[in-house]
């Protein structure tokens, strides 16, 4: 991790199609965690989640960093670094132990989980994350934490996401070229179920719906746990192409049609007020209505929404997500889309910003942060664990030596 003397710091990159996001969270006595410097660049060189040019990411990743470490007066040299795609895919499988000394051991879980995890996938694949769902021991089922229960057999239930080999090198390539270590690769979705979930809605059963410029990634919790996970390549560029298609614009000229004045319902744009649209190859600009341009928005929302509706329905959670559906990206911002959301979904849809840190938070209190500080809640969390997992193996060698000491053993 990138840590200074004084500091204990954590680093998020969030590498997409549209921007790439750099933060920078320090964690507190409390550990609580606080925002202390963003960096945002627009994105070159992606496409879809996937790299398509490693000079171009590297560079608008080289300018995010450059911004962050600015902003909060340090030297990063590693990352929590979030990825998307097509190529993610997940699968849910289950191990099986006994219970070696009558009561369940870390060494128990573990070995269940590996278990579990051990499932053949190709060669061209990588394993991203392996979360455990439930325990099940002997004939007691539905179990968060078996640590010290009795029994003889134990079964677990693990969420699985893997990612194409090839694609999470070029973006770790395009990082490295940075000079910069990646930590842990991220599943973009899980990371910003870090950062826009509560408890509640993870425990009743909610469906994040995180909508970039070029995916849409999907995450499904149930009775706390990941359950479902997907990627559907599809999401705000689109909108951008619509409107430069039908209106004859350039894309960037789109794009800010898009960010200013487009609205997801038709309903709820003016018909009276009116926008100046840019021609191609010297031409005058045009004016239009607003409510036209939320004419051609609109029909590529309901799509995006009713695709995002057919992947939980198909998954078979569609009765389970009594929480309903939490929106967050960039493109979850546009006006209209939250009411487009609840008619497609017909169920509970709000806008997800990112929840619990400190700080910056001006910064970053926008679903367009939503993966980017779902990764610092990721490190954040990683640490935690592993500093109180060192801190536990010091007790036992301790106590181990203590134990040697009395029994005249040293």
């Amino acid at each position: 991790m990138t840590k200074s003397v004084e500091r204990n710091l954590v680093i998020g990159l969030d590498v997409g199609t549209s921007k790439v996001v750099a933060t920078v969270g320090e964690i507190t006595a409390d550990n609580k965690l606080s925002i202390v410097g963003v960096g945002r660049q627009v994105s070159h060189g992606m496409d879809k989640g996937g790299v398509n040019d490693l000079n171009l990411v590297s560079d608008s990743i080289r300018r995010a960093i450059d911004e962050a470490e600015l902003m909060a007066d340090c030297r990063i040299s590693s990352v929590y670094l979030g990825i998307s795609g097509k190529h993610i895919q997940c699968q849910n499988e289950s191990g099986v132990v006994a219970i070696n000394n009558a009561e369940v051991t870390d060494d128990d879980i573990a070995n269940v989980i590996h278990i579990a995890r051990s499932v053949p996938i190709s060669a061209e694949r990588k394993m991203l994350h392996s979360l455990p769902q439930e325990y099940s021991i002997d004939m007691q089922e539905g179990i968060k934490n078996p640590l010290g229960m009795s029994g003889v057999r134990m079964e677990a239930r693990a969420h699985i996401i893997t990612c194409s080999n090839d694609m999470a090198k070029n973006i770790e390539k395009c990082v490295e070229r940075c000079g910069l270590h990646v930590d842990q690769l991220i599943f973009g979705a899980l990371a910003s179920s870090y950062s826009v979930l509560t408890e509640d809605e993870k425990e009743l059963g909610v469906a994040v719906v995180d909508i970039g410029g070029g995916t849409m990634d999907i995450a499904i919790f149930i009775n706390g746990a990941l359950r479902h996970s997907a990627v559907i390549p599809v999401a705000g560029n689109q909108v951008t192409g619509d409107i430069a298609k039908i209106f004859r614009t350039p894309i960037s000229h789109a794009e800010s049609l898009k960010v200013q004045y487009a609205c997801a319902s038709s309903q709820m744009a003016s018909s009276e007020e009116t926008i100046e649209v840019p021609s191609v190859g010297g031409r005058p600009a045009r004016l239009m209505s607003r409510h036209t341009l939320s004419e051609v928005v609109e029909p590529r929302f309901r799509e995006l929404f009713e695709l995002a509706y057919e992947e939980i329905r198909d998954a078979g959670f569609e009765e389970q997500i009594a929480a309903g559906v939490v929106l967050t990206g960039g493109t979850a911002k546009m006006q209209g889309a939250l009411e487009v959301a609840e008619e497609i979904f017909q169920m509970p849809v709000r806008v997800g910003k990112p929840l619990g840190v400190v700080g910056l938070t001006d910064y970053v209190n926008d679903p367009a942060f939503a993966t980017a500080v779902g990764l610092l809640q990721y490190g954040r969390t990683l640490q935690t664990m592993n500093a109180q997992k060192s801190k536990d193996n010091q007790q036992d060698s301790w106590w181990s030596r203590m134990t040697k000491w009395f029994q005249g053993e040293f």
